[in-house]
Order: structure tokens, then sequence, then C-alpha cells
């Protein structure tokens, strides 16, 4: 029997620096720490070394065009930091709110944002459905938390009139939509959309729901 041969760490993609410019030394960092403790702390799982650039760090990068010059962002159910530190790494002029119920990844998330410097990082240890009276923000993100008929009522109080819910969905975005009909129309939500990010600069393109908030 041989032993089995622990994951390693994928091999930065070229197109990194492409995505970070000149952060991609930050992202590296950051990538790295991931990769050393991410699965000891709970974080990701044991089988994701291998596509941590491609699958998690990159398909996160790519939304931060979609954030506003300058903007509030909260980034509902942080965890890891995907895409919240990712996006504050990529968009130092966007002030990122990391909301996160979990003490462990609080902790992760704070000591992460002050190891890398990122001084436009917030994190708050509460659900997003507890903290409608005390934030109101330009956008919301949100990755792999729940299907878009929870998630959306959990983000829409965080948004003000005229802002967005960018929340970054699978293949069957489409599917969900349907089912969150009554949802989107309940929440008053237009100018509703899918848009597939990075199509011909990053292997695995990236999916988003995006809405207005009325």
């Amino acid at each position: 029997m041989t032993d089995s041969v622990p994951p390693v760490l994928e091999s930065e993609p070229a197109v990194a620096e492409t995505v970070f410019g000149d952060r991609v030394d930050v992202a590296r960092s950051f990538t790295v720490e991931l990769a050393r403790r991410g699965e000891e702390l709970g974080l990701i799982g044991p089988l994701e070394l291998p596509r941590l650039w491609t699958r998690h760090i990159l398909n996160s990068a790519v939304v931060a065009p979609l954030l506003e010059e300058r903007g509030r962002v909260a980034d509902v159910g942080s965890g890891a930091g995907l895409p919240g530190l990712v996006l504050a790494i990529a968009r130092p002029d966007v002030h990122l709110t990391l909301i996160e119920p979990m003490e462990r990844r609080v902790d992760w998330l704070q000591s992460e944002a002050t190891r890398l410097g990122l001084d436009n990082v917030d994190v708050v240890r509460a659900r997003a459905e507890d903290l409608a009276d005390d934030i109101v923000v330009d956008q919301v993100t949100a990755r792999a938390v729940s299907a878009l008929s929870k998630l959306i009522p959990l983000t829409v109080p965080l948004v003000r009139s005229g802002g967005q819910l960018i929340l970054m969905k699978g293949a069957r975005v489409e599917e969900e939509i349907e089912k969150a009909r009554k949802v989107i129309l309940r929440n008053r939500l237009a100018d509703v959309e899918v848009l597939e990010l990075g199509v011909g600069v990053v292997a695995e393109t990236t999916r988003v729901f995006r809405a207005t908030v009325d």
C-alpha cells in the first residue's frame, strides 16, 4: 500500500498579473496563507489546493470591475475571504464590510486583513439579517451562500435605494432566478441580469446575478 500524496497548491496562472495588476503580490500572499491554513481552519476543503487560484482566487477577482469607484460594499458570508478579501485586495479604493457569523472565520478574516495591510476592510461578526438597521451600502456581494430565493431577502435590506446586488452563482443560476421570481418582485428588484465574467481571460468564468434595488 502506498501513502497518499498530499495535494499541491496550483501554480499561479500567468493571467493573475493581468487580473490583479500591481496588487498581485498581495494576492499571492493571501493565496499562500489560505493554502497553508485553509483546511486546518475549515475554510477550504482538502481537495481545493490544486485549483485554488483558478476556482477561488481568480473566480472572485474578476468581479472587482463591477464595484463602484470608492463605493461601500458588504460581503455576506465571507468565510475564507472569497470574494471579500480578494475584492479588497483588487480594489483598494472600495471599502469592504465582511459579514460572517462564525467566530473562527471572523478571526481569520481580521488577521488576514491586518497582515495584508488592508485598511479598506471591516469585519463584522453577525448574520446579515441582523444588520438591516446598522449597515447601508452601495452594493452587496456573496458567494456560495444560499439559493437566490433565500439570499435576496437577506441582502436587499443592506443596500441603499439604487444600489446593487452582485451575487456569484453557479451554472444553474437561471433555474434559481425562475424559482425566485416572486421574491424578486416582492423585493422590487430591477435590471435583473446574469453576467458571465472573465470570458477569454480566465480558465473558469464567473456567473453573477446582478440587480438594482429600488
